[in-house]
C-alpha cells in the first residue's frame, strides 16, 4: 500500500487496523518492521495520500477498493489441523464490509488463501448485504521480505484475477490502471480469480521444492564427499533448470513456503488426491529433516555431548534483511540444542532479545540455558562452537581469529548457510564445516 501510495499520488491510501499500537507504530519515526528502503517509501508519502487509521468501519465504507491483507495462518484445531489455512479474519472482513458498504465495492484478496476462497467471501456479502454491489479480485504478492521495496518497484510480473463476466472485467481493468502507473502493461497478468488463487500457493511451492531438493542433495554430497556448491553451479548451468533458489542450507523458513505448502497439500487431499498431496507433503518433511540434521551434526561433531557447552548461535530471524522469524530454521535448532542440554547463546542484529525468548521458550517463559548477545563476539566468548544460522552479511567478515582466541578448543564453526571460507576458518585452527561440503 506504501508503494502505491508512493507511484500513484493522486490515489488516496489509507491502511486500517484494530490495534491501535501497530496504527501508531506506523505514523511514528520508528516503523514496525524493518525492511531495506521501506522507511523513505513511508515517509515520502505519508501525510501526503497515504494514512494510518484506526477508522476501520468509516474507512471501508468511504473506499472504492479494499485490499483485504490480514493474517490467514495453519489452523491449530479442529479439521484439517496444521495444514488448512484457517479463514476466520478473511470471513470477519467480509463480514465487516457487508455491514458497512452502501456502495459499490471491489474487493481485492491480498492474504496468501486457498483456491475458491472468493467464493466464500462472494457467498457472505451476497448474504448479508443492504444491496451494494461488489467484485472479488485475487491480487496475490510475490514480493520477498529483504528486498521487498525493489520487489515492488520493478515486479517480475503483477497477477489479477477476476470473474470473467462484464462487471468482473471492468474491475479487473480498473485494478490494472492502478498497477500501470509504474509497471509495464506487458508484465500485469490477468486471469480467472481460480488461477490466480492458485497461482501464489504455487509459486511459493515450486520455489520450496527446489530449496528441499539441493538440501536433499546436500546430504548425499556429504556421505560421498562432493561439494553441493558445484553441484548446484553445475546443474544451474542448464538452461532448463536455472540457478536460482539451488543455495543448499540449513533449511527455509519465513510465514509463507511451509504454510501454504501444508494448505495446497491439504486441498489436494480435499479434492480427492492423495497422492498430489503427499508429493507435496515430502517437501516439508525434507525441510524438517535438514534442521534436525544440522543440530544433530553439532552434538555429533562435538564428540556426541553438547551437556553444559556453550554455543553461539549467529543469526535468529529466518534470512537476512528482515526481522521476521516466523519459522526460522533456527528456532527448532535452538530447541534441539537445549534438549541436548546445551548453552545457548543467540546473536541477530535486528530481532530483539524478547522475540527470540518467546519463539524458543513460549511468552513469558525463561530457561537459565538461553540468553541472547549484543555481537558475535560476545556469544562467541568461551564457546565451543559457532553455528551460524542466518546468512547475515556481517558474519562473512567478522574477525574470526579473535573470536577463535576467545572460544574452547578445539574451536568448531558449523555453517548453515554457506557464506564462510571454510579454508580461512580452518588455516585459524577452526574445526570447520558447512551444508553438503
Amino acid at each position: 500500500m506504501a508503494m502505491i501510495a508512493f507511484k500513484a499520488p493522486d490515489i488516496q491510501v489509507t491502511v486500517v487496523d484494530m490495534n491501535a499500537a501497530r496504527i501508531a507504530a506506523w505514523n511514528s519515526d520508528t516503523l514496525p518492521i524493518y525492511e531495506p528502503g521501506l522507511d523513505d517509501v513511508v515517509k515520502k508519502a505519508r501525510g501526503r495520500n497515504l494514512f494510518f487509521s484506526t477508522a476501520v468501519k468509516e474507512t471501508i465504507a468511504a473506499a472504492d477498493i479494499i485490499f483485504v491483507s490480514v493474517n490467514t495462518p495453519t489452523k491449530t484445531y479442529g479439521v484439517g489441523a496444521g495444514r488448512a489455512a484457517d479463514l476466520r479474519y478473511i470471513e470477519s472482513v467480509a463480514r465487516t464490509i457487508a455491514e458497512v458498504a452502501t456502495t459499490p465495492k471491489i474487493i481485492v484478496e491480498k492474504s496468501t488463501i486457498p483456491v475458491k476462497t472468493a467464493e466464500t467471501i462472494q457467498q457472505i456479502l451476497a448474504a448479508n448485504t443492504s444491496g451494494a454491489t461488489f467484485q472479488v479480485l485475487s491480487n496475490p504478492e510475490f514480493l520477498a521480505e529483504g528486498t521487498a521495496v525493489q520487489d515492488l518497484m520493478n515486479p517480475d510480473r503483477v497477477l489479477i484475477g477476476g470473474e470473467r463476466t462484464p462487471a468482473g472485467d471492468k474491475a479487473v481493468e480498473t485494478l490494472v490502471s492502478v498497477y500501470a502507473r509504474w509497471v509495464p502493461r506487458e508484465r500485469i497478468i490477468t486471469t480467472n480469480l481460480w488461477s490466480s488463487e492458485l497461482s501464489k500457493l504455487v509459486a511459493n511451492a515450486f520455489l520450496a521444492q527446489r530449496i528441499s531438493s539441493i538440501n536433499a542433495i546436500s546430504a548425499l554430497c556429504e556421505a560421498t564427499g562432493a561439494d553441493v556448491d558445484e553441484v548446484a553451479n553445475a546443474i544451474g548451468k542448464d538452461s532448463r533448470i536455472g540457478p536460482k533458489f539451488l543455495k543448499a542450507s540449513v533449511g527455509f523458513g519465513g510465514s509463507c513456503f511451509q504454510k501454504d505448502i501444508l494448505n495446497l497439500s491439504y486441498l489436494c487431499e480435499s479434492f480427492g488426491l492423495p497422492e498430489v498431496s503427499a508429493y507435496w507433503a515430502s517437501v516439508v518433511k525434507m525441510n524438517d529433516y535438514q534442521k534436525q540434521r544440522f543440530s544433530s551434526k553439532i552434538v555429533r561433531t562435538l564428540f556426541n555431548s553438547v551437556a553444559d557447552k556453550r554455543i553461539a548461535v549467529l543469526g535468529f530471524a529466518f534470512k537476512k534483511d528482515t526481522d521476521d522469524t516466523r519459522e526460522s530454521a533456527a528456532i527448532n535448532i535452538v530447541r534441539d540444542l537445549l534438549v541436548e542440554q546445551a548453552n545457548v547463546v543467540v546473536y541477530d542484529p535486528k530481532v530483539p532479545e524478547a522475540e527470540i525468548l518467546a519463539d524458543v521458550l513460549g511468552k513469558g517463559q525463561t530457561n537459565a540455558r538461553l540468553t541472547v548477545a549484543a555481537s558475535a563476539h560476545d556469544a562467541a566468548k568461551g564457546a565451543h562452537a559457532l553455528a551460524i544460522v542466518t546468512e547475515w552479511d556481517e558474519f562473512k567478515t567478522l574477525d574470526y581469529a579473535t573470536i577463535f582466541e576467545a572460544m574452547q578448543k578445539p574451536a568448531f564453526v558449523f555453517d548453515g548457510r554457506n557464506i564462510v571460507d571454510l579454508a580461512k576458518l580452518r588455516a585459524i585452527g577452526f574445526r570447520a564445516s558447512g551444508i553438503g561440503k
